[in-house]
């Protein structure tokens, strides 16, 4: 199974990204390629054209596919929801890859960036979803891990107060 991360500029070096950790723990099974309207990724149209590809994007309710049977390789769009709209909007060859749409079991835990729409995940928690479904249970476990101690301060798993 791949991941690839196509990650928008603005998202670079950003403390609150969590596709590095994505990168961290899963290390040759994720890449991530930077996102450029006017020169889309080579090696990324032809493995789209390979098949057995599907990018994690939200549809219209009607044609949400939460099957992963066959795909060994998937696209998530990492950066914010605005900017991933844009990179969508904006890349041809996105809107030809079949879309499946993930249905987590809670809410999103993701609490380091303002006016996260409700009901989505970050590109951590996506993954997460991704290998629990495709039956990565251990990987998934770590990703979860990771990502939980990058979200709370430290401190805030031992119950300490906030701020001291």
């Amino acid at each position: 199974m791949k991941i690839t991360l196509l990650t928008h500029d603005k998202e670079f070096g950003k403390r609150s990204n969590t596709g590095s950790l994505v990168l961290d723990v899963l290390g040759s099974a994720a890449e991530q390629v930077r996102w450029d309207r006017m020169n889309p990724p080579a090696r990324l149209l032809e493995e789209i054209e390979a098949g057995g590809v599907a990018l994690v994007y939200p549809g219209a309710a009607d044609e949400n596919d939460g099957d992963l049977t066959g795909i060994e390789h998937f696209i998530l769009i990492d950066g914010t929801w605005h900017e991933a709209r844009k990179i969508h909007q904006r890349s041809p060859y996105l809107q030809k890859v079949r879309r499946v749409c993930l249905k987590p079991v809670g809410k999103s835990l993701y609490n380091l960036r303002k006016n996260q729409k409700e009901s989505c995940l970050c590109t951590a928690e996506c993954v997460i979803e991704i290998l629990r479904s495709k039956g990565n249970i251990e990987e998934a476990k770590r990703l979860q891990e990771r990502f939980l101690a990058f979200i709370r301060p430290p401190g805030a798993l031992r119950g300490e107060a906030q701020g001291h």
